[in-house]
């Protein structure tokens, strides 16, 4: 079975329609049990679509789609799709004041969320946020539970049902153009940024990052959790659109879950950040499963050290690959390859996609020659549109001639693979998921306790990167580390939460006052 030709040139619901004309009958997603075919996908979406029109969600509008991991996120984005209208995919494990801030800031007019995830009640949550969200119409929820619901909130199952048979209104997107998602990640301000990613843009990188590692329609892929990052929803979902590839589901990760799905389904392909794999090779030790029908590994989302690679490669999933991913490419911009020489699959984020260009650059703006470290600057067709509703923020990361600085450090080799040696920025990459300092000083900074404070990532072969504070403590205050992460873990969501923190009697600071990070970091490293 052959990719589709030229995704790009087409939206995310005609991919869909287009493989699902040809293979209507093959297994697109294992979803706990159930095998739901790219037909059974296509149909779906279409008549949520037309429930949704209904309502009078339309082109432009941003809908937000709070959901784990299962095929009603899918069904959804391409609904999306289908009507024009923006999908915002949003981390169900965020606390209540960041959703409202996230859904306030996108201007979301319906929302499409679970009714229960890792013990909270967004039907209750949702009663406190909606009289501050006057944009936010309707509610669409997936759950077990059979309830009443007001004409504002409607059952996923109701509301698909509704919309069985009824036309979709026509509606005109020109792929290279129209927005797709809202995807957010963390920003200089320690506030999230809306990158707004294209049809032509997520469907083209897919496509490049599939055809390079060699995925096929035999493959089925496993890994993919977290359906509200760039990485599942590129690579993950609209990859295996575009070579036929069906995608293994889970709600959450869990280890032990992930594994016997690898045994029972005879999983080919595993996409993961390096917590995922470090996670299944603890749990393989011990209770050893059959894997032999994995062939490949894609690695992205924090770096995987040596040490790990190895043996995940020897005893877990051999032919590990690593990707350079960034929300603001739409995912992958460059990744090694299953014909690389082993040291540049060991030691390298690849080479640039297809159509992809990097340069190394000075601080002033100037390029470096070859094997010099600088800021690495991307252009290519994944390249963002732009932050939503902050054009500040854009002007300050894309150039006139429609680069993107990354933050990121690096080396491009005689042979032109990436070396990334560390960011620019401050954002750590915890787990695959981009934590902001700032967000979690400005917490912690509101404790009474609390004089002085500030948040680095610090090296962890099980995360990437952990989240350390250092704390200096007002005289006189008796605070513990468990106190201070309780009250982190009020307003911030698990992840933000810091691994770990440190009591210092101040903080390293340069004379003009300003925290000197890197000794912070090379201190509380020593200290771990």
């Amino acid at each position: 079975m052959a990719h589709l030709e030229r995704p790009e040139a087409l939206t995310l619901s005609q991919a869909l329609d287009r493989r699902a004309n040809t293979d209507a009958d093959r297994v697109f997603l294992f979803d706990q049990g159930d095998r739901v075919t790219f037909g059974n996908v296509a149909a779906t979406s279409r008549a949520l679509a037309a429930a949704l029109a209904n309502l009078g969600v339309g082109a432009g509008d941003r809908v937000a789609i709070i959901l784990p991991g299962c095929a009603e996120f899918v069904h959804g984005l391409f609904a999306l799709s289908r009507l024009g209208a923006v999908a915002v995919p949003l981390d169900p494990r965020l606390t209540a004041p960041e959703l409202r801030y996230l859904l306030r800031h996108s201007e979301a007019v319906a929302a499409i969320t679970v009714e229960r995830f890792a013990g909270v009640d967004f039907l209750e949550l949702f009663e406190g946020l909606l009289p501050h969200l006057p944009e936010l119409q309707y509610l669409v929820t997936v759950g077990e539970e059979d309830l009443w619901y007001d004409d504002r909130i409607f059952q996923f199952e109701d509301i698909v049902s509704s919309g069985s048979g009824r036309p979709i209104p026509a509606v005109e997107v020109d792929p290279g153009e129209a927005v797709a998602a809202l995807l957010y990640t963390s920003g200089a301000s320690g506030k999230p940024k809306a990158v707004e990613l294209t049809h032509g843009a997520l469907l083209g990188v897919a496509a490049a990052t599939v055809a390079s590692i060699g995925l096929d329609a035999e493959d089925r892929v496993i890994g993919i959790t977290a359906l509200f990052h760039v990485f599942a929803l590129g690579p993950g979902i609209l990859g295996c659109v575009v070579a036929g590839s069906s995608l293994i589901l889970q709600p959450e990760f869990e280890a032990e879950a992930a594994l016997d799905l690898v045994e029972a389904l005879g999983a080919t392909v595993h996409y993961g950040v390096p917590t995922v794999f470090a996670a299944e090779l603890r749990v393989q030790r011990q209770a050893p499963r059959d894997l032999g029908t994995l062939r490949l590994g894609l690695v992205a989302g924090a770096p995987m050290l040596e040490e790990l690679f190895t043996s995940v490669e020897a005893e877990l999933c051999p032919g590990l690959l690593t990707a350079y991913s960034l929300t603001e490419t739409s995912s992958v911009l460059a990744v090694t390859r299953p014909q690389d020489p082993e040291e540049k699959r060991r030691f390298t984020v690849g080479r640039p996609l297809p159509g992809t260009r990097i340069r190394v650059l000075e601080a002033d703006g100037s390029d470096l020659p070859e094997e010099s470290l600088g800021e690495i600057a991307v252009k290519g067709p994944g390249v963002m549109r732009g932050y939503y509703r902050q054009p500040g923020e854009t002007a300050r990361v894309l150039s006139s001639d429609g680069f993107l600085l990354t933050g990121d450090l690096g080396i491009v080799d005689e042979d032109g693979y990436v070396h990334l040696v560390g960011r620019r920025r401050d954002v750590i990459l915890r787990s695959g998921s981009n934590v902001h300092p700032g967000e979690i000083e400005d917490r912690l900074q509101q404790h009474p306790a609390v004089e002085d404070v500030a948040v680095v990532g610090i090296r962890d072969e099980l995360l990437g990167e952990a989240v350390s504070a250092a704390v200096v403590q007002v005289e006189g205050a008796i605070v513990t580390e468990e106190e201070l992460r309780e009250w982190c873990g009020e307003t911030l969501a698990d992840y933000k939460v810091p691994d770990f923190v440190r009591f210092l009697e101040a903080l390293p600071t340069t004379g003009a006052g300003k925290i000197r990070r890197v000794d912070l970091t090379r201190l509380l490293e020593a200290d771990s």
